[in-house]
């Protein structure tokens, strides 16, 4: 599945089958929300948390494009990600986008 995060994609003639997102809740463990709070009182990056929300985005991306076969697609179009906090210590992650089939 080829994804682009522009709004066409270049040299391809297609039409559009629709919006396909994928979402994911994710949490981050004990060990996790410790070292976190660990690593606030000396600052930089906190590991654990990006790790958590690139697997996260794997995840959604994964079902973005589970969608988009689902539909025949050839590609996705328009790709985005979004997050948001969903409670103390869980993030949603969603992947969106246009699904298309290649006419030419």
């Amino acid at each position: 599945m080829k994804l682009v995060n522009i709004d066409t994609y270049p040299g391809h003639r297609y039409e559009a089958l629709g919006i396909v997102k994928g979402t994911v809740v994710q949490t981050k463990n004990i060990g996790r929300d410790f070292m976190a709070g660990m690593k606030t009182l000396v600052g930089g990056e906190i590991v654990g948390y990006t790790e958590m929300l690139n697997e996260a985005r794997q995840i959604a991306t994964k079902r973005m494009v589970d969608e988009a076969e689902a539909l025949n697609a050839d590609a996705i179009v328009g790709v985005r990600y979004g997050s948001s906090q969903v409670m103390q210590g869980a993030a949603e992650v969603i992947a969106y986008g246009t699904a298309v089939k290649f006419i030419d």
